[in-house]
């Protein structure tokens, strides 16, 4: 068999194990983390990994993944209860409300999501917005696709696009871009392709999905009675604290002298565990305690929120799984150099090359990060265009289509309770929408 050959075999074996694992899970309903584990197994061996390393290919990928996501998610839900209990997230959803008015209040998740999301990864930014949008959508009875879709949009856009998120700012550093240009042109690239895959597609999206009245998750998050609220000043700079932490610790070598004691505390706050550690120990205290809560009470709160969790912790750890089986049976690879084969201008290559390695791995800041590595010198050589646009080109690509393997797809799945193809025609096609606004917008800006 030829190289060529291979490849294709490859493309082929990867393209059919996915539809094999949605058949699977939306047709005939078994559950999603056997059917990864089973088709992860069952890709490796037929594409010829060598069978003594398939298990442990699979392991790597789930432990890698659930490494810092199961933290982020055990952190977040503690923070989501207690600002559930506290009255916390019902008072900023009545505070968002009153300022942009029911009918636009996924303008104003949107926006949220964009601002929350400058400092945070996507699932920081998503497990401590949530609650919000839970408690909104309730509180307005609107579909939380139409609240929730446009707070997940502005939460990637920026997670993609704008620095100082770590993928972002290796792009800036392999591409040689200023990051002060680059944050600039992100914003006039990422904020109209949110509004599109956000506020603007929810709306049309919305009506065409119908969710289960009964979301075990939401239900945990959301207060059925009424009772005094703590104050909205209170309530934010709660759930904010872990925002500005992980903002001190991203600029941390600006404010400070690199490798000093007190920057290397920077450093140590500013590290998304800590700085959601953190915020659940105050919350604790200005959500709990001064709520009058005991500490047997805060104790049962932080214990029975996590049992929800535990079915999306595995199924994110899962699809990281198969994700490194991807990689480690040359399915990646195959379709990287099926990318580079491709004649096309340099900004286009860098989107094309970050969007095959997402869909391949679903990573975004793995595909980002490789693909920069993988254009950078090719774009050395022909110094056609700002380093600033292939930067933000390949965070574009970064962003295409989440599917299966993406933990993200099923964070966005599990907590919103839809199906797999409501998933699909609504967290993947905003994340596509994304994409390929983004790159449009760069070829734009290149003829500008």
């Amino acid at each position: 068999m030829t190289i060529g050959s291979h490849g294709v075999f490859l493309l082929v074996s990867a393209l059919s194990s996915v539809v094999l694992l949605i058949v699977l899970i939306a047709r005939y309903k078994i559950n999603p983390f056997v059917v990864l584990f089973v088709v992860s197994l069952g890709l490796a061996i037929v594409v010829g990994m060598p069978v003594n390393t398939v298990v442990k290919s699979f392991e790597a990928g789930v432990g890698a993944t659930l490494g810092h996501i199961a933290i982020v998610i055990a952190l977040g839900t503690m923070l989501g209860k207690m600002m559930a209990e506290s009255g916390g997230a019902e008072r900023i959803a009545i505070t968002l409300i009153d300022a942009f008015g029911k009918k636009r209040v996924h303008w104003a998740m949107m926006v949220i999501g964009i601002v929350v999301g400058l400092p945070v990864f996507f699932e920081v930014g998503f497990v401590l917005l949530i609650p919000i949008a839970f408690n909104v959508a309730k509180r307005t009875g609107t579909s939380l696709v139409l609240v929730g879709l446009p707070m997940v949009a502005g939460l990637s856009v920026v997670h993609g696009l704008v620095p100082p998120h770590p993928a972002a700012l290796l792009a800036v550093a392999a591409f040689n871009a200023d990051i002060g240009r680059t944050i600039a042109y992100a914003l006039l690239i990422g904020i109209p392709a949110a509004i599109v895959a956000g506020p603007l597609y929810a709306r049309f999206i919305s009506p065409r999905i119908h969710l289960d009245a009964s979301n075990p998750i939401a239900s945990q998050f959301v207060e059925n009675v009424e009772r005094k609220l703590p104050g909205f000043a209170l309530t934010i700079s709660t759930v904010m604290l872990p925002v500005v932490l992980m903002l001190i610790g991203s600029w941390a070598d600006a404010l400070l002298r690199p490798h000093t004691p007190a920057n290397t505390a920077l450093h140590f706050l500013g590290d998304a565990d800590i700085a959601l550690l953190s915020g659940v120990l105050v919350s604790f205290i200005t959500l709990g305690r001064l709520r009058g809560f005991t500490r047997d009470t805060i104790l049962k709160f932080s214990n029975e929120c996590l049992a929800p969790t535990a079915s999306i912790t595995l199924l994110i750890g899962a699809g990281g799984g198969f994700g490194r089986v991807l990689q480690d049976s040359g399915v990646s690879q195959a379709i990287v150099q099926a990318a580079l084969r491709s004649h096309v201008s340099i900004l286009i290559l860098a989107w094309l090359v970050a969007a095959v390695v997402r869909l391949a791995t679903g990573s975004a800041t793995v595909a980002m990060t490789t693909a920069a590595g993988i254009v950078a010198p090719i774009a050395a050589s022909a110094a056609i265009y700002r380093p600033e646009l292939l930067a933000l080109a390949t965070g574009a690509g970064s962003l295409v289509f989440s599917h299966v393997n993406d933990g993200g797809f099923w964070l966005v799945k599990e907590y919103f309770n839809m199906s797999i193809a409501d998933t699909m025609k609504s967290w993947s096609v905003c994340e596509t929408i994304i994409s390929v606004m983004g790159l449009a917008l760069v070829v734009a800006l290149a003829h500008i």
